[in-house]
């Protein structure tokens, strides 16, 4: 089957062991960019979900309270095998973690005032920025012939760099106007 057939044609059913280990490795892998590694192993491994799927679910989990990452596993988990599916793919993301940050925390407790420590922490900083803004590229890729798309990231982006605007008030404000362009441009496409 060639790739392409593949992205147009994921599976719709995951074994609960995968959902657990796929997101797993996600939590493993993806110290601080989750999202890449969830794409990566959805979409390109396992091709459980299209390109487009996986925009849609980050575009959703966005909206929503709490980390992306959580309500990418959600969302996948649902999709694959429902709610059995959801507490596999949550487990696997939170299990190792949890313990981990846990530990790590404890030891930071211990020896936050050494110099290295801090040096370490802003390295990995550092390193989540850059993952994430790949992502956002990755994402946008599948849109790039579109006009508005590419003008809405470019809003989208100086608002939250340049005018400081919180996330929320840059959402709510090019979150409706984003979809009435989108509406008259499917309307003249008609």
């Amino acid at each position: 089957m060639t790739e392409v057939a593949q992205q147009e044609e994921p599976e719709r059913a995951a074994p609960l062991t995968a959902l657990f280990t796929a997101f797993l490795i996600v939590s493993l892998c993806g110290f601080a960019g989750g999202i890449v590694w969830a794409r990566r192993i959805a979409v390109e491994n396992r091709h459980w979900i299209t390109d487009r799927e996986f925009a849609d679910i980050v575009s959703l989990c966005q909206l929503m309270p709490g980390p992306n990452i959580i309500g990418i596993a959600v969302c996948i988990g649902a999709k694959m095998r429902g709610l059995i599916g959801t507490i596999a793919a949550i487990s696997g993301f939170l299990i190792i973690p949890w313990a981990g940050g846990l530990s790590l925390g404890v030891l930071y407790l211990e020896y936050a005032y050494l110099p290295v420590l801090r040096n370490i922490l802003g390295g990995i900083a550092a390193t989540a920025a850059g993952l994430l803004i790949a992502t956002g590229i990755r994402l946008l890729m599948p849109h790039r012939r579109g006009p508005t798309a590419l003008l809405f990231a470019a809003l989208a982006f100086g608002l939250i760099t340049f005018a400081h605007l919180p996330l929320l008030v840059v959402l709510f404000g090019l979150v409706p106007l984003s979809i009435a362009v989108a509406g008259v441009g499917s309307a003249r496409a008609q």
